[in-house]
């Protein structure tokens, strides 16, 4: 194991009714802002729970954060958020709603415009934030990962925010009246991000392994009896929480990472507006078949101890835990390939160009370059 040092300040509030507590979690004289996505929170009775929570503080609200949130609507918050002196955020909804305010929060302090945030990958500064999440998936409420879109160039990138969420309330009944497809999207999100930093080498942390196998575990459990009973308080209480540890940073102490499935990802996401977590159940089998030799070990651990496979030899035991990660994601309802999507060579020319021009190489081995990538989406058809 490497050396490491874990520090994740967020209080998390979790359970039925908490977000009455948001009265007690931001200061009293706090120049709020309060951040929402496109409506669907005035539907599902969050709204309401939150102006009822804050109705002894003074805010203003910004409305219009999109799924994959882009720079071009974020750079009208931080105008509005400049113009009102605020210095307190406080994200309504999803991960996208939670990303999109962590480069607000920036943004504010950042006398440059917010997109140079994004490209130099580091928000330097910012101003505090917290979050009522509606959608279990990202993670965003309990990290400093943010993921931005830009219309303009067609491009999508991370940045590392200064700061962690102050607090983030978790409440699984908020969830309940999630269409089946945001959830599909939500478990598929969960588990690869639990994927990319537990697929690489075998031998690094007993620990690490065994938390993430314990997560991916119960995904694959709750993920089926949640599409058919998605108002079940415990069955998604599980996944709500699911979601928060599998990038909280908490299982990738001392060990390596991968991550290069949502590299590739993004880049479907920003060139053809394929949903994230769709884009990584068509990416994550590729990745697997195409580096199986380099990751052999781990993938065999994986098919014994997440899929419970022991018959057949090394091989067949991985290509079925393979077959069974992509049966997984479309049981959920989502598409696994990309010619579903009528991707081609066109694209693949483009990711492997663009990787190949900023001279990346993603992965634990730091071997997927675009020529790599091409070769996975090669594998994704």
């Amino acid at each position: 194991m490497n050396n490491f040092v874990f520090h994740n300040p967020t209080k998390l509030v979790f359970g039925s009714g908490q977000i009455s507590k948001l009265s007690e979690l931001i200061p009293e004289n706090a120049r709020l802002m309060v951040t929402f996505g496109r409506g669907s929170v005035k539907s599902n009775g969050v709204y309401d729970q939150v102006s009822t929570a804050l109705k002894d503080h003074s805010y203003i609200e910004f409305w219009g954060i999109e799924p994959n949130p882009t720079v071009e609507t974020l750079r009208k918050a931080i105008i509005q958020a400049r113009e009102e002196n605020i210095d307190f955020l406080l994200a309504v909804g999803g991960g996208s709603v939670l990303d999109g305010t962590k480069l607000i929060a920036a943004g504010i302090v950042f006398e440059g415009d917010s997109w140079q945030i994004v490209l130099n990958r580091d928000g330097e500064k910012s101003i505090p934030y917290g979050s009522v999440m509606t959608l279990p998936a990202t993670g965003s409420e309990m990290n400093r990962n943010s993921v931005i879109s830009n219309k303009e160039t067609r491009e999508k990138a991370a940045f590392i925010s200064s700061r962690y969420p102050d607090f983030s309330i978790l409440d699984p009944e908020v969830t309940f009246s999630l269409p089946p497809y945001q959830i599909a999207c939500g478990l598929t999100d969960t588990f690869v991000h639990v994927v990319e930093q537990y697929m690489t080498t075998t031998g690094q942390s007993r620990i690490m392994d065994r938390w993430a196998e314990g997560i991916m575990q119960t995904i694959l459990e709750v993920g089926p009896m949640i599409m058919e009973n998605p108002r079940d308080y415990d069955l998604m209480a599980d996944f709500m929480l699911s979601a928060t540890l599998a990038l909280n940073d908490m299982i990738r102490m001392g060990i390596s990472q991968d991550w290069s499935t949502h590299m590739i990802g993004h880049e479907l996401t920003a060139l053809h507006g394929i949903t994230h977590a769709e884009s990584l159940a068509m990416v994550l089998p590729g990745t697997l078949r195409t580096l199986k030799k380099q990751k052999f070990p781990k993938l065999l651990q994986y098919s014994e101890r997440v899929f419970e496979i022991t018959n057949g030899t090394p091989d067949e035991r991985i290509d079925q835990a393979i077959s069974k990660t992509e049966q997984f994601f479309r049981s959920l309802g989502l598409s696994t390939r990309i010619s579903e999507a009528d991707i081609g060579v066109e694209t693949m020319d483009i990711i492997a160009g663009r990787f190949n021009k900023a001279g990346v190489a993603y992965g634990e081995n730091s071997n997927v370059t675009g020529d790599v990538a091409r070769r996975i989406l090669m594998n994704c058809l």
